[in-house]
């Protein structure tokens, strides 16, 4: 065989490997619309497919029936308790890299380097303009009081974000606490918990309630929606914080799964995502606060106020999501 032959032979053999090889699989529980942004420029930048399933629910018992068969490579969720849920289910690798390290301060990543922050989003309270005064509401230890009796709408005490929220209530504050301030929000509702975070402020909207707790993107989203302005501009943003301590934080993040059958390209994809301007990209999309060091959150985003954000570790909050749970079934919040 001549050289040249040699050479083409060696090409053609080495084809379907290459071919298998520049692509990157994702398991997102956000959609895909809202992260198609940043799978565009990371193809655009490394020539890498991103294929993306969808799993609004099960990415956990999926993972773990797929086992070593998997497809997925990286994992992507809205709240740190799915993320530790597939940590602590052993369906995680550790990522170290330089460039993850630089761009996600150590608050927001596992200290095991088993997941990583993209972006953050406060748990606020949304007030009427009309019927709350500037400063009337400040913590959220102020939900309780008798003077909010018939003046609260929120969704289920189950749903991850509100678990969370009074996770950070039991760290803040102890179990004991954290139950009397559940007894208390309940007995300030104007109803049964139902729906979303929007459907609260639709609430508030129609007269129905007059403050709610939900998560700082929902403004972005429903202000893009045509049918939802009417219901973002009855309400405006109040920053509460807990008391000597600062505002309920929670992350999207991302993962690297056990059986990532293209570990490398996974690793660049992670990196993309953690990179300034892929965060500033995702966090404007989704209307959150990005986290990269030197990064801003769009205009719109900075426009709703400055907060000092809760110091404690997320992974804390995750470790307490048992807890929490209990102590909601226990005040039968949603009964």
């Amino acid at each position: 065989m001549t050289l040249a032959k040699f050479a083409l032979s060696a090409a053609l053999m080495s084809l379907p490997l290459c071919a298998a090889a520049q692509e990157v699989n994702v398991y997102s529980h956000r959609q895909p619309d809202l992260i198609q942004p940043l799978i565009d420029g990371f193809t655009a930048e490394t020539g890498i497919k991103v294929n993306v399933a969808f799993l609004a629910k099960g990415m956990r018992e999926r993972l773990a029936a797929e086992g070593s068969r998997s497809p997925a490579d990286v994992v992507m969720t809205v709240d740190i308790s799915r993320l530790a849920e597939v940590v602590d289910a052993g369906l995680t690798q550790a990522v170290t890299s330089d460039v993850l390290a630089a761009n996600i301060p150590a608050e927001f990543r596992d200290p095991g380097n088993q997941w990583f922050g993209l972006t953050t989003r406060a748990r606020v309270i949304y007030a009427s303009r009309d019927r709350v005064a500037e400063g009337e509401v400040t913590t959220y230890e102020d939900l309780t009081d008798p003077k909010w009796a018939g003046r609260i709408c929120t969704r289920s005490g189950t749903n991850s974000y509100n678990i969370a929220l009074t996770s950070a209530v039991i760290a803040h504050h102890g179990e004991e606490v954290a139950l009397d301030w559940l007894k208390g929000v309940k007995a300030n509702l104007a109803r049964k918990p139902q729906g979303n975070d929007r459907a609260q402020v639709k609430a508030i909207w129609a007269g129905e309630c007059d403050i709610s707790v939900g998560n700082t993107y929902y403004m972005g989203q429903m202000l893009a929606d045509e049918e939802q302005t009417a219901w973002a501009d009855s309400v405006r943003i109040v920053f509460p914080t807990f008391e000597n301590s600062g505002t309920h934080m929670n992350v999207s993040g991302v993962a690297m799964t056990k059986s990532a059958p293209n570990r490398e390209n996974a690793v660049k994809f992670m990196e993309y995502l953690a990179s300034p301007a892929a965060q500033e990209i995702y966090a404007a999309d989704n209307h959150e606060f990005p986290i990269a060091p030197g990064t801003a959150a769009s205009e719109l985003v900075q426009s709703w106020g400055s907060f000092t954000a809760d110091t404690v570790n997320l992974m804390d909050l995750a470790k307490l999501r048992p807890a929490a749970l209990k102590l909601t079934e226990v005040a039968d919040f949603d009964g």
